[in-house]
C-alpha cells in the first residue's frame, strides 16, 4: 500500500511538473509571436531604419566574416584529410575525396553548422545588447516617447542578419574549398587535379540554392529568438547573462530542428 502511494505520488508530481512546463512553453511561444507582431510593422522613420540597418549589417555581419573564414578554412582542410586517410582504397576513385568534401560543405557545414557557430557569437551579442537596454530602462524611455521600441530595435537586426547571411555562407563555401586545396598544395595529401575533379564531379546547382534557403531561415531564427530573450529580460545584470545563454541554447535547438525539417522538404 505504501509502495502504491509512493509511486502514485511520484507520478502525480511528474505529471504536474510536465503540465507546468508545457504551459510555460506555450506562454513563451505566445509572447514570442506577440513580440514578432509588434516587430513587423512599418517603420515610422525610414531614414532612421536604414541607418540602423547599415549599423547592424556592419556589427552582426561584416564583423563575423573573419571567424567564418577562419573556421571554414580549417574545417575544409580537416574534412579533406580525414576522408583521404579513412576511405582510401584501391576500389575507390581518388577524386571521391573532393566529391565528399564538396557535398559536406554545401549541404550541411556552410549552412547549418556555420549558423550554429553564429548563434553563439551573434545571438549572445543581440541578447546581451537588448537585455542591457532593458535593465537600464532605455527601452522604457523609448516607449514613453511613443516609439515602437520592438520595431525600432529588433527589425533592423532581423533584416540585416537575414539579408547578409547568404554572403557569409558564400564566403564559408569558398574558404572551405581553399582549405581543401591547401592540404593538396602544402600538405601533399593528394593531387590538386584529383581534388578539383571531385569538386566538379556530378555538381548539382540546387545544393547551393538549398544552402542559401536554409541560411535565410536560420538567420531569422538566430536574430528573432535572441532578440526575444534580450527584449523580455526581467531583473538585473545577472538576468542579462542568463538571457544570453538561453538565447544561444534555444537558437541552437531550433536550428537543428529546422535543419531536419528543411532537409526533408528541400531534398
Amino acid at each position: 500500500m505504501n509502495l502504491f502511494c509512493s509511486v502514485f505520488g511520484l507520478h502525480y508530481l511528474c505529471t504536474g511538473k510536465t503540465k507546468n512546463t508545457m504551459i510555460k512553453a506555450l506562454r513563451t511561444v505566445g509572447r514570442y509571436l506577440i513580440l514578432m507582431g509588434r516587430v513587423f510593422s512599418i517603420p515610422e522613420r525610414w531614414r532612421m531604419f536604414f541607418r540602423q540597418y547599415i549599423r547592424e549589417v556592419s556589427q552582426l555581419g561584416v564583423d563575423s566574416i573573419g571567424i567564418v573564414l577562419l573556421i571554414s578554412f580549417f574545417i575544409g582542410a580537416v574534412i579533406t584529410i580525414q576522408f583521404k586517410l579513412n576511405i582510401e582504397s584501391v576500389f575507390m576513385p581518388r577524386w571521391t575525396v573532393g566529391y565528399a568534401t564538396r557535398e559536406i560543405l554545401l549541404l550541411e557545414f556552410s549552412s547549418a553548422i556555420m549558423c550554429l557557430i553564429l548563434a553563439g557569437k551573434v545571438g549572445s551579442n543581440i541578447a546581451s545588447e537588448l537585455g542591457t537596454m532593458r535593465v537600464t530602462q532605455q527601452i522604457d524611455a523609448l516607449e514613453i516617447m511613443g516609439v515602437n521600441s520592438a520595431s525600432y530595435l529588433i527589425l533592423p537586426k532581423i533584416t540585416a542578419l537575414v539579408s547578409f547571411i547568404p554572403v557569409m555562407v558564400t564566403f564559408s563555401i569558398f574558404a572551405g574549398f581553399l582549405g581543401a586545396f591547401c592540404t593538396c598544395w602544402f600538405g601533399g595529401i593528394m593531387t590538386a587535379e584529383d581534388l578539383e575533379y571531385g569538386l566538379q564531379y556530378s555538381f548539382v546547382e540546387w545544393f547551393v540554392w538549398s544552402s542559401f534557403i536554409k541560411s535565410l531561415c536560420f538567420g531569422f531564427i538566430i536574430s528573432s529568438v535572441a532578440s526575444f530573450f534580450g527584449y523580455t529580460v526581467e531583473g538585473g545584470s545577472i538576468s542579462v547573462g542568463k538571457a544570453s545563454t538561453d538565447a544561444v541554447v534555444a537558437s541552437s535547438v531550433l536550428i537543428l530542428f529546422a535543419d531536419l525539417m528543411l532537409t526533408n522538404i528541400l531534398a
